[in-house]
């Protein structure tokens, strides 16, 4: 009886350091762009990659695929199709003031130049694609064809928050216009995937960009049976 109390009290010192764990990653997820020259290990790559796979899922198959490419040049091929609307972007921060929100224009005055840069810097960068096997991705019939979507996304945020465990910074860009079909060509994706983003991370280069995290009075933003 007193090592079954032993072995409970243990799981649940573990469970409670887990949680612990978790909310430590929650609060540490940042978007870095600035990366140093240290090398991410294929073992932590792995690991990164691989709690995507445990992320909720539509179909409960995890139709996940992912390309990591290396090296700089190969990297260029893929980045390429986004250099012109990413030449547009560095133009857009002089116009994304619609507001007086000094964290939010402090952040798109970082941002928004480094768009090709952070793709490079890591010397990795990963395409994650998810198997859309209904209605179009961009054509939904109702808001439930967008369950493949939803899964895919979930699986990136389980990426994100595994990196940042493991020291890692990491950003990712939203392909625009026909930026997805050209990197799928590129890519010699088949038929019926669909890319989710160009995702990169890497540790964070010492003189790091860190944007300021929104203080977010909780209470107000949960309501009880009405609004």
């Amino acid at each position: 009886m007193e090592r079954d109390n032993f072995a409970t009290g243990n799981k649940k010192h573990a469970l409670k350091h887990i949680v612990m764990e978790l909310y430590e990653a929650l609060e540490k997820r940042r978007t870095y762009r600035d990366y140093s020259d240290r090398e991410v290990s294929d073992e932590i790559l792995k690991k990164v990659i691989g709690a995507a796979f445990k992320a909720p899922t539509n179909d409960h198959l995890r139709q996940l695929a992912f390309i990591v490419v290396r090296g700089r040049e190969n990297i260029a091929k893929f980045v390429a199709p986004l250099e012109k609307n990413m030449a547009a972007f560095k133009e857009l921060v002089f116009e994304v003031n619609d507001t007086d929100d000094k964290d939010k224009m402090e952040m798109f005055t970082d941002a928004l130049p480094k768009q090709q840069k952070m793709l490079m810097e890591s010397g990795r960068l990963i395409l994650p694609f998810f198997r859309q096997k209904q209605c179009p991705l961009l054509r939904p019939v109702e808001q439930s064809s967008l369950n493949y979507f939803a899964s895919a996304w979930c699986a990136l945020e389980n990426m994100l928050l595994a990196a940042t465990a493991e020291g890692l910074g990491s950003v990712f860009h939203i392909p625009v216009n026909d930026e997805a079909e050209k990197i799928k060509e590129i890519a010699g994706v088949p038929e019926g995937y669909e890319l989710t983003c160009l995702l990169t991370m890497g540790y964070p280069a010492q003189n790091a960009f860190l944007p300021k995290q929104k203080e977010i009075d909780i209470e107000k933003r949960i309501h009880t049976n009405t609004w």
